[in-house]
């Protein structure tokens, strides 16, 4: 029995137990009071009816008319007159009255009415004994009705008494469930900070829970910057502060290989006679010079979707972002470094930049020579400037907003829209689950979602067409219950809307069975820049059953404190660690120390992007969860 039955037993029966000792001795008392009343009453009428009859020299026929017309009037339930010596000569006994009070109360609760008895004289001479019992109904209908008032009276006084307890009873439970929701959590690896109570007793234990969770939280978050501590080491130029060259190019690879990805553009800036100014200022003053210019480019890559900086070289610097529109950006970084590089005096530093754009399909070699090219015909002119680079051979020929709006339009209202799956699977090669990337058809051909995304989210068409998504992964698991889970990964601009979080809800219970089997996951930088909305996401879905995760995870690791208090299922490191992580020390700790903290707070980890059988090797050591990428499998396609 749980203790809040137990508390509501003791008050039933304490309340019970009072209002019964309380209406027992009401009950006995008015009987007490009654049957004294009733003594007193027979004595006086029996002194009265003797004293009258002694002031009257009257025979016995007269004496038996004044004793039946006293009877009659049906006030007494017996009258007798006795001679001087105790014989009965008049009795008059009434038949037992009909009354509305129960028979089992009159037994319970008899009234006893003493005969009142008086003596009938001549003067000094006894003449006889006068003996009357006044009739008992009325007294046993007044205590009857004195008991039924003090039951309802008892019986309101029990309602208040269990209101009140009620209103305790709730006041105790509240803080009470907030702890053990919070022991719930932690059991679950959620660490939450619940209200202290107002009770004393519980105010303690509701402290030194949130004590225990306050110590957990810094002990995570004391790991998690250990780990950044060590991300930033290994991935990251020690004199700008901006990335190193390794580190760029697996992100380059990554930004280009996604073919679920939007296009971007690559920016690349480059330094004239740095050695020169390094003879003229020292050492010293040129670093600080590079670690003022990284700070201009970092804050310029705070600015724009997924971006980084680099350091490629001594000279050379790379701008990497999600964004098409780069010719303003680019503008924007020459000013600032021009400001920058105008403090030094007698400064013969230029600063050339060149950029280009990139989507899915081109190579990662191919980007860079374009923009090299672009970079060696700005330094033609001898002065600072900014080139594009030409433009790439992209089958793709551009369309107006208007344009893409109705292709898309039109492939979702025909269904030209399939998923490509990519296993991803354990060390032992069992498959976890499938990845999916949405493909539309324009025109007879099948697009990736990198060719169609960036517009899409420009148009607002992110959430119809992560419902559609969505609607292939269920229709697939329902034709096929052997298939493996799917994974279908959601914009960030999809959970911000409440319409789309509403219909994916309503959508998922309609089938509970094969939610169950459905993976749902958000990037790293879509759930940390929208915390609020991923937390509303999270409570709408999470009833479906369906696992939610964090994909492309690592580069905001610092932040991981932020989801403490969700139920997550998995996260998905971002393949930009894992890219040559088997000649990368400090990748290697990295994502050894994020397998650590993810799988202490109950989650599974993945790795993406797996391209070579070094890297599948090295993870199959840091207790990886499971691989997805090049070097796993060939993708299939939903029908």
């Amino acid at each position: 029995m749980s203790m809040y039955r137990q508390l509501w037993l003791a008050i039933i029966l304490s309340t019970l137990l009072a209002s019964i000792g309380s209406l027992l001795a009401s009950t006995l008392n008015s009987r007490a009071y009654l049957n004294e009343q009733l003594r007193m009453k027979n004595a006086d009428n029996a002194t009265v009816l003797a004293l009258s009859l002694s002031q009257k020299n009257i025979d016995a026929v007269e004496l038996e008319l004044v004793v039946a017309a006293l009877f009659d009037s049906g006030h007494y339930s017996s009258i007798s007159v006795s001679d001087s010596n105790g014989k009965e000569f008049i009795t008059r006994v009434a038949a037992p009255e009909k009354t509305a009070v129960p028979a089992w109360f009159i037994q319970a609760f008899p009234i006893l009415s003493t005969p009142g008895q008086a003596q009938i004289s001549s003067g000094w001479k006894q003449l006889g004994t006068v003996s009357l019992v006044t009739q008992s109904s009325f007294a046993y209908q007044t205590l009857w009705q004195s008991t039924k008032d003090m039951m309802a009276t008892l019986a309101l006084s029990g309602l208040i008494a269990g209101y009140l307890g009620t209103l305790i009873l709730r006041r105790l439970r509240k803080p009470l469930s907030a702890v053990i929701a919070q022991a719930n959590a932690m059991t679950e690896r959620r660490f939450i900070i619940a209200p202290e109570s107002k009770v004393p007793e519980l105010r303690q234990l509701s402290t030194a829970m949130n004590s225990t969770v306050s110590l957990l939280k810094s002990m995570f978050a004391e790991e998690a910057e250990r780990l950044e501590t060590l991300r930033r080491q290994a991935n990251t130029d020690p004199v700008s502060g901006v990335a190193n060259r390794s580190h760029f190019m697996a992100q380059l690879h990554v930004m280009v290989e996604a073919e679920d990805a939007p296009a971007g553009s690559l920016i690349m800036l480059r330094l004239s006679h740095l050695a020169e100014i390094n003879k003229q200022l020292g050492r010293n003053k040129v670093d600080t010079l590079l670690k003022r210019l990284g700070a201009v480019l970092n804050h310029q890559a705070s600015q724009l979707p997924e971006a980084f900086a680099a350091r490629m070289n001594g000279t050379d610097f790379a701008l990497l972002f999600r964004q098409t529109d780069a010719a303003l950006v680019a503008a924007s970084v020459l000013d600032l470094i021009s400001k920058e590089l105008a403090e030094i005096e007698n400064n013969p530093v230029t600063a050339y930049l060149g950029y280009g754009q990139f989507e899915f399909g081109i190579s990662p070699g191919a980007l860079l020579s374009q923009v090299d090219e672009a970079l060696a015909s700005a330094e033609i002119g001898g002065v600072s400037a900014v080139r594009q680079a030409a433009p790439l051979d992209i089958a793709q020929a551009p369309r107006s907003s208007e344009e893409w709006s109705k292709l898309i339009h039109r492939a979702l209202e025909q269904q030209w829209v399939k998923l490509a799956l990519f296993p991803v699977v354990d060390f032992a090669k069992k498959t976890s689950h499938a990845e999916s990337a949405l493909r539309l058809m324009f025109g007879g051909e099948w697009f990736p979602a990198g060719r169609f995304l960036p517009i899409a989210e420009r148009l607002g068409l992110t959430d119809k067409l992560d419902l559609a998504a969505i609607n292939l992964g269920l229709n697939e698991l329902s034709r096929n219950s052997q298939m493996d889970d799917i994974a279908i990964n959601l914009s960030a601009q999809s959970i911000q809307n409440p319409a789309f979080r509403e219909q994916l809800r309503a959508l998922l219970l309609s089938r509970p069975a094969v939610s169950k089997r459905l993976w749902l996951e958000v990037p790293e930088n879509g759930v940390f820049a929208n915390l609020d909305a991923f937390r509303a996401f999270h409570r709408d879905v999470s009833a479906s059953g369906c696992k939610l995760g964090v994909e492309h995870f690592g580069r905001q690791f610092d932040k991981i404190n932020l989801l403490h208090d969700l139920k997550l299922d998995y996260v998905k490191v971002d393949a930009g660690f894992i890219r040559g992580i088997d000649m990368n020390a400090g990748n290697l700790a990295f994502v050894k120390g994020i397998g650590s903290i993810v799988h202490r707070m109950g989650l599974q980890i993945f790795a993406e992007g797996v391209s070579s059988s070094g890297e599948l090797s090295s993870l199959s050591e840091l207790g990886i969860d499971g691989v997805t990428g090049p070097m796993i499998g060939q993708s299939t396609e939903t029908s």
